[in-house]
């Protein structure tokens, strides 16, 4: 006889079980496409770039897309829209928008240029005090909508034709160029340690495939230790097949990114911007006080203002953070084209708010990423870059482009409605 204890409600217990076993394999399924809806914005990425590459297969055989030189022009060319992009999600999470980023980033560099061509000052002091008039710009901004209660997209709508007309003011419809060499590093610089020639027109850095294994590395240490962790406290996680994978398919495009980078010129300047903006305004949104007050108040605003957060502070130095990125776009915009003119940041709010919301973020608020706008921003760029490559014309780019917002945002609504939400 065998020796079974039952549970208060009849059920047995202990090494017996009953009934037929679980379905491993049909676990495992519905745990690998758990995971690709959850990282469905990264699915999309690898998809749009395999499809370009495809379509840009040159005479010689290969892909112009994937070309190393192309890969690092793809940074270089789209670094300023996803400055844009991190601030940009925070504000959304917020519940919030800001249409005036493209007109403060032309308003920065036109300032800038004054700063660093007409008074001739240190390009250090000039990329301080330009960054520094960013922030009062934001805080500006941030006045109207935090204290006074006007609505962020009225408030910045009017930033937009104001600090247009400031720009055109200061450029005196006219162009200010030639900026001095360690400005321009900002925009198009790069930084290759260690080369070793391969041959004619031909060469790797090695410290950047160095660090592309140091980033490799770490991803693997990370990923393990989050899983050890959950298996530790009796979390559900994915099967070892696919962990293993996934890690394997991720590191995989690290080295070839590591690679890209090392065979055309290094490690860009605009991607170690990147790169540390990343970093900090990751930690800020995850691990700090004041991010879990951004997606609270996004959340539910009330509920954020009953719990005894200061919304009004916190919306404030959202702003002022705003003006201080699109400062900072502004200013790797004009030291890409080492030029301030007139026609400076048009349409860089659109792209922006197009990649925050192509990354997941909500148009309702209290749900956004930066990762994912990151994401959302290098979809466009690859959209533009391919497109271009393959001779359609701007107008088509724009439709195109058009339609995938769209797209994303109806895919958010979709999901939205069959979980249940509002």
């Amino acid at each position: 006889m065998t020796n079974t204890e039952l549970r208060p409600g009849g059920g047995p217990t202990g090494s017996e079980e009953i009934g037929p076993p679980q379905n491993k394999v049909t676990s495992a399924i519905s745990h690998v496409l758990a995971d690709l809806g959850k990282n469905g914005i990264f699915v999309a990425l690898v998809l749009v770039v395999a499809l370009f590459a495809v379509l840009t297969i040159s005479a010689r055989g290969d892909s112009i897309l994937l070309r190393p030189q192309n890969i690092s022009n793809l940074i270089v060319q789209n670094g300023y829209i996803l400055i844009l992009a991190i601030g940009m999600v925070l504000v959304i999470v917020a519940g919030h928008i800001d249409l005036s980023v493209g007109s403060v980033a032309a308003f920065i560099g036109a300032i800038s240029g004054v700063f660093a061509v007409k008074m001739d000052l240190p390009w250090w002091i000039a990329i301080i005090l330009s960054l520094a008039i960013g922030a009062l710009v934001g805080a500006w901004q941030g006045f109207w909508i935090a204290y006074v209660g006007i609505p962020a997209f009225i408030v910045t709508l009017a930033g937009m034709l104001i600090f247009r007309g400031l720009a055109l003011v200061v450029l005196g419809n006219s162009n200010i160029g030639s900026f001095p060499a360690e400005y321009r590093a900002i925009g198009n610089g790069f930084l290759e340690f260690l080369p070793i020639d391969l041959g004619p027109r031909s060469s790797i850095d090695l410290v950047t495939l160095g660090i592309g294994l140091i980033a490799i590395v770490a991803l693997v240490v990370q990923q393990i230790r989050t899983r050890v962790g959950r298996q530790k406290y009796g979390q559900d996680v994915e099967p070892f097949g696919w962990f293993i994978a996934k890690l394997v398919l991720i590191a995989a495009a690290i080295a070839f990114f590591a690679y890209a980078l090392s065979a055309a010129k290094g490690i860009p300047v605009t991607l170690i911007i990147l790169a540390v903006l990343v970093l900090i305004y990751s930690t800020v949104a995850n691990r700090s006080v004041f991010g879990r007050h951004i997606y609270a108040i996004g959340g539910n605003r009330h509920a954020a203002e009953l719990s005894g957060i200061k919304t009004r502070s916190v919306d404030f130095w959202l702003f002022v953070n705003m003006g201080v990125l699109a400062a900072l776009a502004g200013l790797v915009f004009t030291a890409r084209l080492n030029l301030a003119g007139p026609k400076a940041g048009d349409g860089f709010e659109l792209e922006a708010i197009s990649a925050a919301f192509i990354g997941g973020a909500a148009v309702q608020g209290g749900v956004g990423t930066v990762s994912g706008a990151i994401i959302g921003g290098l979809i466009i760029g690859v959209l533009n870059n391919g497109m271009s490559i393959m001779g359609i014309g701007i107008e088509w780019q724009q439709a195109v482009k058009g339609l995938v917002l769209l797209l994303a945002v109806a895919f958010d609504v979709f999901n939205k409605r069959r979980s249940g939400g509002r």
